[in-house]
């Protein structure tokens, strides 16, 4: 089953953000998907564009910089672990030995080896990474999604500043969203103080699943396509008899959302997208049979469909040492070779070379993202620990210079020495490379002009 989930606290309305619902009950039988759908603000001067659309590979939980794009070969084995390294497409550039497939397409990377939050917390480290402003206070695990910390997420911003065509959404997180132990979210995955109207669309999902598809997006059994054109008509005639209350600005922004609604059902764009049984065998095999792999190949169906940003979160995965996920407290070493970077640098390469073979990867801007590293030193349980004094990310296509390697961190990839990055500049540098300057306005609760970023654009990767 496919559902869409608005968000995970309450606006200011009093309308709860919790509300699930199937795709096939979203505004098709009741159109009641308008409140999910609004009208943009003014965005400023736009930047030349190299990207259309942004996918965010996101390995949560904090994946290792010394096992992956910042090995320190020459540290002591309780720093630089069991693992050796691996030459890449980029002369001089050596990798972590469990990325083969990755190392053979550095030379359309660029990578940053040294990403700084200062937060050692997944609910706050990824909320600055999410939304380009640090948490107050930092290293607060468990914090919830309330203010002051209600900055709105990359995905937000860009449903705030750029028209949405073609029946789909401007971002969409899949398969779930962000969340500690005890399903509890991560602040910074919604729209906050924009409100719920620009929330990225949250699709639950799992495109692994062999029932996976588009019934979903059909219409419920008992609104056949004769009784809901009926209801569009109905709609569009009590509009038009109460032409005055239609013309008040909440009533002509739901009409105008109720229509999207409708446009979506009818999409035939959107349904392709989702029809993950048309995609041959061969690349869904390449990819891989995960939950996440798959979600990576839909991810690329969605952005072909016109979707401007799909975040991509890694799932857990159960009867697996740390839940099946990155957060490597205990068993780093089996974890990361067995289950982690297998799946890893089977997806990731995949969507690179899949999106270059369709000629996307020039328009189509990949981020390799987690909310921070791990430690530089093992724990007692053979694990490494939460780490956002430096680590590592990389990004490829749309605009971005391949080859590249930015920043420094110290012999134990603890601390950054040159060329630091912090999440704010990673964002400005993703919305220049739409072509939105990253000092386009939007507005805070108090109706406070605010630029989309505060950082600066990384010059060194474009």
């Amino acid at each position: 089953m496919l559902r869409i989930v608005d968000s995970h606290a309450s606006d200011r309305s009093g309308i709860s953000r919790r509300v699930m619902m199937g795709v096939g009950g979203i505004g098709l039988g009741g159109l009641s998907l308008a409140n999910l759908l609004a009208s943009r603000t003014k965005a400023g001067t736009p930047t030349t564009p190299k990207a259309k659309s942004i996918i965010i590979f996101g390995l949560v939980g904090g994946p290792p910089q010394h096992e992956t794009w910042d090995p320190k070969p020459n540290a002591p084995e309780e720093i630089r672990g069991q693992f050796g390294t691996i030459a890449t497409r980029t002369p001089g550039f050596r990798v972590g030995e469990l990325m083969p497939r990755t190392a053979l397409l550095t030379d359309k990377l660029a990578v940053l080896r040294a990403v700084v939050t200062n937060d050692n917390a997944h609910s706050t480290s990824g909320y600055q990474m999410l939304t380009g402003v640090p948490h107050i206070p930092l290293s607060q695990e468990n914090a919830a999604p309330k203010a002051p910390n209600n900055s709105p997420c990359i995905g937000a911003l860009l449903r705030a500043v750029r028209p949405e065509t073609g029946g789909l959404p401007s971002a969409v997180t899949i398969p779930e969203h962000l969340w500690n132990d005890g399903n509890l979210p991560w602040p910074g995955q919604d729209a906050g103080f924009l409100g719920t109207r620009f929330n990225p669309w949250l699709i639950h999902c799992d495109p692994s699943d062999p029932g996976f598809g588009i019934p979903a997006l059909s219409l419920p059994g008992e609104v056949p396509p004769l009784r809901f054109n009926e209801r569009r008509s109905l709609l569009d005639q009590v509009n038009h008899h109460y032409e005055a209350t239609r013309r008040s600005g909440v009533t002509a922004a739901f009409n105008q959302h109720a229509h999207k609604a409708a446009e979506l059902l009818y999409s035939a764009n959107a349904r392709r997208a989702f029809d993950m049984q048309s995609e041959p065998a061969a690349v869904r095999e390449r990819y891989g049979t995960s939950r996440f792999a798959q979600s990576c190949l839909l991810a690329r169906r969605l952005v072909e469909a016109g979707v401007g940003l799909v975040q991509v979160n890694w799932t857990r995965i159960k009867d697996q040492p740390n839940g099946g996920g990155w957060d490597t407290h205990a068993k780093h070493n089996e974890s990361i070779k067995y289950l982690l970077m297998p799946i890893q640098d089977q997806a990731f390469s995949a969507l690179i070379e899949d999106l270059e073979a369709r000629g996307l990867l020039e328009e189509t801007l990949v981020v390799w993202f987690g909310e921070f590293g791990r430690t530089p030193r093992f724990n007692k349980d053979g694990g490494r620990d939460h780490w956002g004094s430096c680590f590592s990310l990389a990004l490829a296509g749309g605009g971005i210079r391949g080859g590249v390697v930015h920043g420094v961190s110290d012999k134990s990839a603890a601390f950054a020495m040159e060329g630091k990055v912090e999440p704010a500049d990673i964002i400005a540098t993703l919305f220049h490379c739409l072509g939105i300057s990253p000092e386009t306005e939007i507005r805070d609760a108090f109706d406070r002009p605010i630029p989309v970023s505060r950082g600066q654009v990384i010059k060194a990767i474009l």
